[in-house]
């Protein structure tokens, strides 16, 4: 379990970030059109999961702003932008935005990706969203880089996470 904070006060995620050099765990995400996508969608990408609890923040919209401008000089890379926001939620924030370099996929259903990779919060008012966490995976599927916001409010490390890559 990590321990992170909420505006300082102190709230805890399910587990821990999967460990560098060890495979991401296969996933099933909602995307968009509600089709369900797998890290084998993704298979030979370099990947860049930037996980955040709601689109409708400003930190988490900032996050998925800079990514989607740094991931169109991205070579053989894509940035999955992941939530339990609704896939409609997604679309409409990166439509209005003209976002087209980020992959949005949702974890509604069912969060087990939030569950699998230690990423649900388990209490405080965020109870059931996913922590701000970065994890950058090399195109075999091995994690390269992970980054476990200590403070929900803050941005993740962009140079570290694309310097991963």
């Amino acid at each position: 379990m990590a321990s992170i904070t909420l505006g300082g006060n102190p709230v805890n995620t399910s587990g821990e970030l999967p460990a560098v050099g060890s495979q991401l765990a296969d996933f099933k995400l909602v995307q968009n059109d509600l089709s369900v996508a797998s890290l084998s969608n993704f298979a030979g990408k370099k990947l860049v999961l930037n996980i955040f609890p709601s689109v409708d923040t400003g930190t988490c919209a900032t996050s998925v702003r800079k990514f989607n401008e740094s991931a169109g000089g991205l070579e053989n890379t894509t940035v999955l932008c992941i939530s339990r926001d609704l896939p409609f939620a997604q679309k409409r924030f990166c439509g209005a935005e003209g976002l087209e370099n980020v992959v949005n996929l949702s974890d509604f259903q069912e969060g087990s990706f939030g569950k699998a990779n230690g990423l649900e919060i388990v209490d405080g008012p965020l109870k059931g969203l996913l922590s701000r966490a970065i994890i950058v995976v090399d195109a075999d599927g091995k994690v390269v880089h992970t980054e476990q916001v200590p403070e929900i409010a803050n941005e993740p490390n962009y140079e570290a996470a694309l310097a991963a890559l």
